[in-house]
């Protein structure tokens, strides 16, 4: 499967963002999706995680007030909602597919996309 990740821009702080990660070569709802985020100098983070079904969600604790992560595998798409972002939100946002494990582990994670970029500005 590949995975592309859209939607990031620059945004104020408090200001709210979907990103969207689309599936292309193979049928999304064979896997577990993360999305995970690097800023810069910083090592990279699980943001959010769904599970294949859609009915477990795993969130980091940085954004678990704040991120959503939702899915429609008919439309073969993952989406991160981000409400109040911060300054500290700042990150290239990654998603990423897993067939085996839950809750998830980021070293289980492949077919990693190209990244989007977040930019809070405050």
């Amino acid at each position: 499967v590949q995975l592309q990740a859209s939607g990031g821009g620059l945004v104020q702080a408090g200001d709210s963002l979907i990103l969207s990660c689309v599936a292309s070569g193979d049928d999304i709802s064979r896997y577990n999706i993360g999305w995970f985020r690097q800023a810069p100098g910083k090592a990279r983070e699980v943001v959010a995680a769904i599970i294949s079904s859609g009915l477990y969600i795993h969130l980091g604790d940085s954004v678990k007030d704040r991120f959503t992560i939702s899915r429609d595998n008919a439309q073969n798409t993952v989406w991160l909602g981000m409400s109040r972002l911060k300054p500290e939100d700042t990150a290239t946002y990654y998603c990423a597919s897993d067939s085996t494990t839950w809750p998830p582990v980021m070293d289980h994670y492949v077919n990693w996309g190209q990244g989007t970029l977040v930019t809070v500005s405050s």
